[in-house]
């Protein structure tokens, strides 16, 4: 869809799954590829459409570590910042692989017919007659749409298309064609 400050909405990257249903629930902005030079600073890669949206949250949780954001700026197809609590490449590199996420409420509201990726993933997916198909365990994004995957009851998983589903405050009705 299109980017209020750039959080993870439909279009490129894919977002991974937010964690914590049923607690505070958190959603991933970023994850950490390593250090950038000796002061510190880190490379990020994003799941956001930009850097600058990165700069609308003064803070992170960086899997249990709050991280205060002191500065952001594109590189090539990611980012590199710098954080209050990170002195030196030392400490850049033991963040090597640690995701960024916010709560979930701190991201910017929707427009008419827009979703965040998170919002999807844990929906129950139904037929239009109101039989379950399953649950979207992700949403992935191969560069010509959103695709849901979605997981059967009996564990099997199968694949469809944004475009076959309608978004439902609590659920998504599946187009029965794209039942596979």
């Amino acid at each position: 869809m299109t980017d209020p400050n750039n959080a993870d909405r439909s279009g490129p990257p894919p977002a991974p799954p937010a964690s914590g249903r049923g607690e505070e629930k958190r959603v991933t902005l970023a994850a950490i590829a390593g250090a950038h030079g000796l002061g510190g600073e880190v490379r990020l890669k994003l799941f956001t459409d930009s850097a600058e949206g990165l700069k609308r949250y003064a803070s992170f949780e960086a899997e249990g570590r709050v991280l205060t954001l002191k500065s952001v700026r594109p590189a090539g197809a990611g980012a590199i910042a710098s954080f209050k609590e990170v002195p030196d490449r030392t400490a850049a590199e033991a963040l090597r692989g640690k995701t960024l996420t916010v709560p979930r409420d701190a991201l910017p509201p929707l427009g008419e017919g827009e979703y965040y990726h998170a919002d999807l993933i844990g929906l129950p997916v139904v037929t239009p007659s109101g039989d379950s198909v399953g649950t979207v365990t992700a949403v992935e994004n191969f560069g010509a749409g959103d695709v849901l995957d979605i997981e059967k009851p009996d564990g099997k998983s199968f694949m469809a298309p944004m475009h076959a589903v309608t978004v439902e405050p609590e659920r998504l009705t599946i187009d029965p064609d794209f039942i596979v």
